[in-house]
């Protein structure tokens, strides 16, 4: 009893810190501290600024072969590309032909910028850190192709291109960050003592920040409002895929460190960028923020839960 009270603990230690700041930006929402301007602003400089700065920095200062684990990358995107088919099949019997775009794209859109790297940074320290950086900054190039391909799809006024996405996927700060951590890694970059540390000081803002942002765009009135598929969509991000995939993985090989990041990538809530997308292509965009609240708030268990079942096996 006294073991799995120590292990109950000790999850609560890397969950706890991150459910807490999103339901601090969810309170400080509600007393009006936090606004949506607020809201805009800072996930702006998050998305542009910090978090890059955070990715550049942390796999920078790794080691390349640690960062970069191709197994690891592959898989991640494999499973990704087979949960999006499956669930767009599902979707063809099940959901109205008006909301499936936006069903699809909260399936299987995670939130692995923030939640997940905050998550692996909280559990694994700067290995969380560097390899959860790389794995971000490729899956966000397969998020966003697919997401406009899907949205394109079933949209009336949504007319995605090639061009265009691979445009946004340029312009992508995650990803810049991401591929000039890499090339400087690998040709050996040092930067000055004071620029590293004012860079740590400047990326230390990421995390909370975002984590903050998450919980003030929740919306307790959308989460009260969802309906079956909302809730379908919802068990396909944050229970059946980590349910199939993370068992999959394990006996491929994958184990320890690798399998509890695949984990906490896998199982991670749908991407708050999805709503934003979802109003572009001029979709339902109270199903996407439907989705994204529910997802938040069963997270909360389904990590917990994960991680103890995982910690208990002792696969991770």
């Amino acid at each position: 009893m006294a073991d799995q009270a120590a292990l109950f603990h000790q999850i609560f230690l890397v969950t706890g810190p991150v459910f807490g700041l999103v339901l601090l930006g969810v309170f400080l929402k509600r007393i009006r501290l936090i606004d949506e301007a607020f809201v805009m602003t800072a996930s702006n400089l998050t998305f542009r600024a910090t978090m890059p700065t955070l990715l550049f920095l942390s796999i920078l200062q790794s080691d390349l072969k640690t960062a970069f684990q191709p197994k690891l990358v592959f898989f991640f995107v494999a499973a990704t590309f087979l949960h999006f088919g499956f669930v767009w099949l599902w979707s063809l019997r099940s959901v109205p032909k008006e909301d499936r775009g936006v069903y699809i794209q909260g399936a299987f859109r995670g939130n692995c910028g923030i939640m997940s790297l905050a998550l692996a940074a909280n559990q694994y320290g700067d290995y969380g850190l560097s390899v959860g950086g790389v794995l971000s900054g490729i899956i966000v190039i397969v998020f966003n192709i697919l997401s406009a391909f899907i949205l394109s799809i079933y949209s009336p006024t949504f007319d995605a291109n090639f061009k265009s996405i691979m445009r946004e996927i340029v312009r992508n700060p995650l990803i810049i960050s991401v591929v000039a951590a890499l090339v400087g890694s690998s040709i050996g970059l040092t930067l000055p003592e004071w620029v590293v540390r004012s860079g740590n000081y400047f990326a230390a803002m990421s995390l909370p920040t975002a984590l903050i942002c998450i919980g003030g765009t929740l919306s307790l009135a959308a989460f009260k409002s969802s309906g079956r598929v909302t809730l379908s969509s919802s068990l396909f991000k944050v229970f059946w895929m980590p349910l199939f995939f993370v068992p999959l993985a394990w006996l491929l090989g994958f184990e320890g460190r690798e399998l509890g990041i695949l984990f906490l990538f896998l199982a991670t809530p749908t991407a708050a960028a999805s709503y934003v997308m979802v109003r572009a292509a001029g979709s339902s965009a109270s199903l996407a923020a439907n989705i994204i609240a529910l997802t938040t708030v069963i997270s909360v268990v389904s990590f917990m839960a994960g991680l103890y079942l995982l910690n208990y096996l002792q696969l991770i």
